[in-house]
């Protein structure tokens, strides 16, 4: 990190020494009427918009010392003199006045992340390491550093019925973004204690979904929605249901073979406020059984959306970096975002998350 740190400062440096030593060859050879204090003021400039406030002092201060030097050298009068240090020192005040805005900038700038990070963290908290028969891991990677806040979500939660789990993705960025984000997280834990079945839980989510979107005004249905893939693990580990609501679907890693879980019945996102797609008598529901050792993945469309320089869409399933046995989620989840970053060349396109549940062996009683 020191390293990454200085070299922009070595930089700022060699422009400052490089301004300040052309200014006074120029004044010292250059034929008159030319004169080289055009570059020398444009020492302390640079020095304000690019070094810390001391180092910019003690620029303007050394420029200041060479005019008066230069001049000197060169036997002006005193009125050319006091001039050239006149223009010398307002542009080192006005340099130093930038350096002061700039600075208070990146303060608020700072205190603008910190708090973006803190809502961000108080909607949407790191889940449980292990939940009943799972060994979990989350990874939230945002597209920009600058902004921090989006619209993934993903929580994991155990009940009567099992351990359940959610991810999503908000449709829209920022405050409003969190706000649909906090509505969708507070529904999943109310409602996935007592919802009898998975689609009754994505139901009761949808109709939260709906409430919100009907109270933020005259808005079109289908303008503002979420996309979500509701999970469910039996007490035993044994069988997994899933509910797809227009997500990517998940994930199933086994003996170092990658599945996808596409849904048998498509569904609409949440929040839309339309009636059900599944056909009279048909349950939206997908049911696998999950083997000891298993791992299911799920993601946002940050990783299936993720694109290379040739715009060829990220496929883990092509990925001999995912097809591979995995111990623990952790490791599963650094994997993953690690090759959508390597597929990409590290440049973002948007938020993505990612949530990893691998089943852990029964324990083993005297």
């Amino acid at each position: 990190m020191d390293g990454l740190q200085r070299t922009p400062v070595k930089a700022s440096w060699a422009l400052v020494a490089l301004a300040l030593v052309t200014g006074v060859l120029l004044d010292l050879f250059a034929p008159q009427p030319y004169m080289g204090l055009p570059l020398l003021a444009a020492g302390p400039l640079i020095a304000g918009a690019m070094l810390p406030f001391r180092c910019a002092v003690a620029v303007v201060g050394l420029t200041c010392g060479i005019s008066v030097g230069l001049d000197i050298e060169r036997q002006r009068p005193a009125t050319p003199l006091l001039v050239d240090l006149a223009v010398v020192g307002l542009i080192g005040v006005l340099g130093l006045a930038i350096n002061g805005l700039l600075t208070r900038q990146g303060r608020d700038l700072a205190l603008t992340r910190d708090l973006a990070e803190a809502v961000q963290l108080a909607v949407l908290p790191d889940p449980p390491r292990t939940a009943g028969p799972l060994a979990v891991a989350a990874g939230y990677t945002a597209a920009q550093a600058e902004a921090r806040i989006g619209g993934d979500l993903y929580a994991v939660q155990e009940t009567p019925f099992g351990v359940r789990m959610i991810i999503g993705d908000v449709r829209g960025k920022g405050i409003q973004a969190v706000a649909a984000v906090s509505v969708a997280i507070g529904a999943f834990r109310q409602e996935a204690e007592y919802a009898p079945t998975l689609a009754t839980l994505a139901q009761r989510l949808d109709e939260a979904m709906a409430r919100m979107a009907a109270q933020s005004g005259p808005i079109a249905s289908t303008e503002g929605f979420t996309t979500a893939l509701l999970a469910e693990v039996s007490l035993d580990g044994e069988v997994l249901s899933l509910v797809n609501r227009g997500h990517p679907p998940p994930y199933l890693l086994h003996d170092g073979r990658l599945v996808r879980l596409d849904p048998t019945v498509p569904q609409l996102p949440l929040g839309m406020g339309l009636n059900d797609l599944a056909p009279p008598g048909c349950e939206p529901l997908d049911v696998v059984r999950l083997p000891p050792g298993a791992s299911l993945v799920l993601v946002t469309d940050g990783v299936t959306e993720a694109r290379d320089t040739q715009g060829t869409f990220y496929d883990p399933l092509r990925s001999r970096r995912m097809n591979r046995r995995f111990i623990h989620p952790e490791a599963l989840v650094d994997a993953l975002t690690r090759d959508v970053g390597r597929w990409t060349g590290g440049r973002g396109q948007d938020d993505m998350a990612i949530l990893a549940l691998t089943r852990r062996p029964p324990s083993r009683t005297a």
